[in-house]
């Protein structure tokens, strides 16, 4: 057991190149990939219904990779966790390139799904623990920004590569994306906590209870706010999925449909940073429940337009909702996890996310099926709004930075202290 001299306080800057960086990198490769994957499963044979579930499995892996990923990063440590995520997405991403069946393709993307739920968990942990309090929605809004910056760029980047050569380069890219991601993590010290003496124990954090008993402790706040995130999580979900279709619907060509996405995305991706801002200094649910009411009420309007113009103007909106609320699932998750078994609790954080990412297509399609397209884009609108309220009622409960009152008290306690 060690003891660290007193250090300064970590910054954005400070962060940015053992955090932000290697997770934009890594997403650059699955942003190239992603685009590619049911084309590549319809040329090896697969029918429409098969090519979507193997898109699927990409999230299925994910979802069913988070448990486990805490396990890893507390046997590890996250920086080691997230180099041999790299390492593996790399040997995954060759499976796919050579692979000669959908059954080995298949495999590989599930556990590239399996590899980002190992790779966010760990940096979500350390960003918990080094982020200073005051910084904490930034320095996670801004963990989120990487990932969506590097999946807006992965697709250009995969379609130059494509345009070059052939269709499964995509998959090279991504391989040197995860290498780079890994070899950043290795030769890029992470920063420390400030404070005098952190103690640097032999065990990780996270190792000090089992996913049972972790999910019996704090099984309260996992089946109240835990809820709120799972019905943030299928509002966002459902976002991708109802856009296409719709556009669809409506006669849009996928060029067009195209165009509208990379509108989108861009609004998205810029609003990342003034979420966080807006979080540390007015409270979480500033940004929480305007963005749900944003979100949720532009996808509700969404079967109101009937050509291009229309829907492009909602998808804008839809995704301002989305993009101002960037790191928010994870901020909540930070704020109350407890300090001696972060990683655990984390990963049932992410569960709960990951469980509404695929429960949000689900609910557009199971409504459809029994009505009409209308009507489950209605309905999964209705799951933000539903968000809206379960926020109000449970996050000022257990997060101590819920409102704009509740951040001044702490700053005055702190204040007060130092």
């Amino acid at each position: 057991m060690t003891v660290s001299p007193r250090l300064a306080p970590p910054t954005l800057r400070s962060m940015a190149p053992s955090v932000f960086l290697p997770a934009m990198v890594f997403e650059i490769g699955n942003g190239a990939v992603i685009p590619v994957v049911a084309i590549t499963a319809i040329d090896l044979g697969a029918s429409t219904g098969t090519a979507g579930f193997l898109v699927a499995l990409l999230g299925i892996g994910q979802l069913v990779g988070d448990l486990p990923a805490a396990a890893l990063a507390a046997r590890l440590g996250d920086r080691r966790a997230m180099v041999l995520a790299g390492v593996v997405s790399m040997a995954g991403m060759l499976g796919c390139f050579f692979a000669p069946s959908l059954a080995i393709l298949g495999v590989c993307l599930f556990v590239l799904g399996m590899c980002s739920a190992t790779f966010y968990l760990a940096r979500q942990a350390y960003l918990t623990e080094v982020a200073p309090v005051n910084l904490r929605a930034r320095a996670l809004s801004m963990l989120g920004g990487s990932h969506r910056v590097g999946l807006f760029i992965g697709p250009f980047v995969g379609a130059a590569v494509i345009g070059l050569t052939s269709l499964r380069a995509a998959y090279v890219v991504a391989v040197v994306t995860a290498g780079i991601a890994a070899l950043l993590l290795v030769v890029i010290p992470d920063i420390e906590p400030a404070g005098s003496g952190r103690v640097k124990a032999a065990a990780p954090v996270g190792a000090a209870q089992g996913l049972l008993a972790t999910a019996k402790a704090h099984r309260r706040v996992l089946m109240t706010l835990g809820t709120a995130v799972l019905a943030i999580g299928a509002t966002r979900a459902a976002r991708q999925t109802v856009l296409p279709l719709w556009a669809v619907h409506i006669g849009l060509t996928p060029e067009a449909t195209s165009v509208v996405f990379g509108i989108a995305s861009a609004v998205d991706m810029a609003l990342f940073y003034p979420a966080g801002k807006v979080m540390d200094r007015h409270g979480r649910l500033a940004i929480a429940v305007p963005s749900m009411l944003v979100l949720g009420g532009a996808i509700a309007v969404l079967p109101l337009t009937s050509g291009i113009v229309g829907l492009t103007v909602v998808a804008m909106v839809m995704s301002f909702g989305n993009g101002i609320g960037s790191g928010i699932v994870m901020t909540l998750g930070a704020d109350v996890a407890p300090p001696d078994n972060r990683l655990r609790f984390l990963s049932m954080w992410r569960l709960m996310g990951d469980t509404g990412n695929a429960a949000g297509p689900v609910v557009v399609s199971v409504v459809a099926g029994f009505a009409t397209l209308a009507a489950g884009i209605v309905a999964v609108g209705g799951v933000g709004l539903l968000a809206v309220g379960a926020l109000l009622v449970w996050a000022p409960r257990y997060s101590p930075f819920a409102t704009r009152a509740m951040v001044r008290a702490h700053r005055a306690v702190a204040d007060a202290a130092s």
